[in-house]
């Protein structure tokens, strides 16, 4: 089998929430690279949609919406379904961090950081469901990708509780999601980025020198690197890999004997 046949997306159709900035607009770019005929974005701000949209070309079709909600995650999927009648690849991106003390965290913080980083995940997926099953088959199948991160997998010293027990919570929920959908030839998976510099990681976006000390490959993440791990799973070639998240952290989870009190996520 040729690598373009492994890894190539010629022709499929793919949402990535959040996907106007950050290791969202990573993710586009990838898909691109890879033959995507479409990927859409959404997110909140139209300004930021309307400029990713434009720099990417016209294969990206940008849309606006709060999917905290949940009156905006069924606008979405309504206007998908408006628009498409299947769904090849479902990226699960958009995301929220909050961080205060601890005797302080308030309700708010709280609850927009579950919200987003862990309902709508699940019910955007949902909402979806019958767009994955028309493009899923048993030789090609849909999917779907969570994006968590590291903090999911490690204790994190910052003060971002809820930013942590979500995307713990939502690697549990990739392994118990893949479960269910892969009986309509839908698989889940995720990936938990580490330190790509980006307006929600800022440690590494401005402090990259003093981050990339706690990282045992010494360098932060770049496109390629997010890119390429999204592309592995979303592709054939991750067609055999169902329920798993992958840390692309540069060894920070599974590869770190630094005794270094640097955090590379930043959040």
């Amino acid at each position: 089998m040729k690598l373009t046949d492994l890894f190539g997306l010629e022709g499929k159709i793919a949402l990535v929430t959040g996907g106007s900035r950050g290791i969202g607009r990573m993710i586009v770019e990838g898909l691109l690279e890879a033959g995507c005929a479409k990927v859409y974005i959404v997110a909140r701000k139209k300004e930021q949609v309307d400029e990713t949209a434009a720099e990417l070309g016209d294969k990206v079709i940008g849309l606006v919406g709060d999917l905290s909600q949940m009156g905006g995650i069924k606008a979405l999927a309504d206007e998908l379904a408006s628009r498409e009648d299947k769904l090849d690849l479902l990226v699960n991106n958009a995301g929220a961090a909050w961080g205060e003390p601890f005797e302080e965290f308030s309700e708010a913080g709280w609850h927009r950081t579950m919200d987003l980083n862990l309902k709508t995940p699940f019910f955007l997926t949902q909402k979806l469901l019958p767009l994955l099953k028309k493009a899923g088959t048993a030789e090609r199948p849909a999917k779907v990708l969570m994006i968590a991160s590291i903090d999911g997998f490690k204790v994190n010293p910052w003060p971002t509780y809820p930013y942590q027990a979500s995307k713990a919570g939502l690697i549990h929920l990739t392994r118990r999601m893949a479960a269910e959908l892969i009986q309509h030839n839908i698989v889940v998976n995720g990936i938990g980025p580490g330190a790509f510099p980006s307006a929600m990681n800022r440690a590494a976006r401005d402090n990259e020198e003093t981050v990339k000390r706690g990282i045992p490959s010494r360098r932060v993440g770049v496109t390629e690197d997010m890119a390429a791990g999204a592309i592995y799973l979303l592709s054939r070639a991750g067609d055999y890999v169902v329920g798993t998240t992958i840390p692309i952290d540069g060894g920070v989870v599974n590869a770190n004997m630094s005794t270094s009190f640097v955090d590379p996520s930043g959040d």
